[in-house]
């Protein structure tokens, strides 16, 4: 799982790079959209369904919306001079990789084995949480009594970007 998450963050940073150094901006929307869907992948690859649920929503609905502004206006960045100095950011680049795998290393070196959990969480959830919220159903006696606050956080972010796009559609279409 180490190797599969290393090589989606190199990817995410390598479209991230792109996108700042691409001169058609509509190749630089897409291959920013890279680390949104790498991090949707992240999520996923990390155990955390409902987080990625969000980041694919919001990430789609971003593209959606930030290819609509592209085509609608000119594709080509104006001419800029090239760096003299270029080699300072790959330089720059490099290295920051390299940190960021060593922080990976180390933090990785925390969690448990993949397929080896503990219950130091979990614990307190599954022993009597049925009786302790009244829910006949113990997934959904967690996320409403107990992670209450997360699930109102996700579906707030979920009904902030459908309003935003339904705000920018309706400015558009009155034009």
């Amino acid at each position: 799982m180490e190797l599969a998450l290393s090589v989606i963050l190199v990817l995410m940073i390598l479209g991230a790079l792109f996108a700042i150094h691409a001169k058609d901006l509509l190749s630089a929307v897409i291959s920013c959209s890279i680390v949104g869907y790498g991090l949707v992948i992240c999520f996923l690859l990390l155990k955390a369904p409902d987080l990625a649920i969000v980041q694919i929503v919001v990430e789609t609905i971003t593209l959606v919306i930030m290819v609509a502004v592209v085509l609608d206006s000119t594709r080509q960045e104006p001419f800029t001079r090239p760096d003299p100095q270029g080699w300072v950011n790959i330089a720059a680049a490099i290295i920051i990789v390299v940190v960021l795998f060593f922080f990976l290393k180390v933090a990785s070196g925390s969690l448990d084995h993949f397929g080896r959990g503990t219950l130091r969480m979990a614990q307190h959830y599954i022993e009597g949480a049925a009786a302790k919220t009244g829910s006949a159903n113990l997934v959904t006696g967690v996320i409403f009594d107990f992670r209450g606050y997360d699930t109102l956080g996700e579906a707030t972010v979920l009904v902030t970007a459908v309003l935003g796009t339904l705000a920018i559609l309706r400015i558009k279409g009155k034009k």
